[in-house]
């Protein structure tokens, strides 16, 4: 599936099961207003489209490619005949249901207790594969998306990126390294009141994509 590409739009009766094979899907809602609020990017492993296991249910939200992506679709009447063979498939929505629920409330916490360059952080750190050293991750997807997806305007992501700069952090492009993993871990979990108080600007190597 290539980016861009809709899988199911908000309010649609709900056909299909979806579950990640590789690329990034973003679900989203559409306010009354006509922005798009992004409620959660999906990976690897992650499955959305529960609702298509409740006949006559609708999709909560919109769901949209944002890269090229391997998706395994499972089709409403085969998914309620798998669960009356398996009931154990409805434990398993519900706990994938549950996890994204946990999910959301995390990112509620973090927009109401982290700064900009907080959330920044753990978006960063979430890429990284390693909890020492130096690491250089790709980001997976535009700024526009990343910025919305961590409550941020795009402008206060651009600052929020120079922030970071003290602890370590360049940007290039689509590239970010990460001098210490250490420190950025640190500098994540501090106090949000006294994160706050961050250390002064640097000349920015932030470059615009």
């Amino acid at each position: 599936m290539n980016a861009a590409a809709r899988l199911f739009y908000q309010g649609e009766t709900a056909h299909s099961l979806f579950i990640m094979l590789d690329g990034w899907v973003k679900l989203y809602r559409l306010l009354p207003c006509g922005v798009e609020a992004v409620v959660s990017v999906l990976s690897r492993e992650d499955a959305f489209g529960e609702a298509s296991a409740m006949p006559g249910e609708v999709y909560s939200t919109g769901a949209e490619a944002v890269a090229d992506s391997h998706i395994m679709q499972i089709d409403a009447r085969s998914l309620w005949s798998a669960i009356k063979e398996n009931p154990q498939l409805c434990h398993a929505l519900l706990g994938a249901s549950v996890s994204r629920n946990r999910a959301l409330v995390d990112q509620l916490e973090q927009l109401k207790s982290h700064t900009g360059a907080q959330r920044i952080a753990d978006f960063l750190l979430g890429l990284c594969k390693t909890e020492h050293g130096a690491c250089t991750v790709v980001l997976p997807y535009d700024k526009g998306l990343i910025a919305s997806w961590l409550g941020l305007k795009p402008e206060t992501l651009s600052r929020a990126f120079k922030r970071l700069q003290p602890y370590g952090v360049s940007i290039s492009k689509n590239r970010a390294t990460i001098k210490s993993v250490e420190r950025l871990i640190r500098f994540a979990e501090e106090d949000p009141s006294s994160s706050r108080k961050d250390a002064p600007l640097k000349s920015s190597s932030f470059t615009q994509s």
